[in-house]
């Protein structure tokens, strides 16, 4: 289950993700299992992440997004325009691994 922001939680989020870059793009394949898992990864690495959704249909960019988000377990922060801001707090390390 996607975690919950508040509207202070979302705040935070945007002003940390203002700096990053997309570091995955939608192209012409669509939403593959290859680009969940990536995104899937990249949320476990980074937490905050910007993805890019290409398309002029911006109904269907936002059914991408919740799709994205429901595969992921991740909360959208923001989606404007193209760019989709995702936060997934990343996975609490065993006690043994530290």
């Amino acid at each position: 289950m996607p975690p919950v922001l508040t509207s202070r939680d979302r705040a935070r989020l945007k002003a940390q993700a203002h700096h990053l870059d997309p570091i995955a793009r939608i192209g012409r394949a669509g939403l593959t299992d290859a680009f969940v898992a990536e995104v899937d990864r990249a949320l476990t690495d980074h937490e905050l992440i910007k993805v890019r959704l290409d398309g002029d249909d911006r109904e269907a960019r936002q059914a991408a997004a919740d799709e994205i988000c429901a595969r992921t377990d991740a909360a959208p922060v923001q989606l404007v325009g193209r760019v989709l801001v995702l936060w997934r707090p990343k996975p609490e390390e065993p006690a043994g691994d530290r």
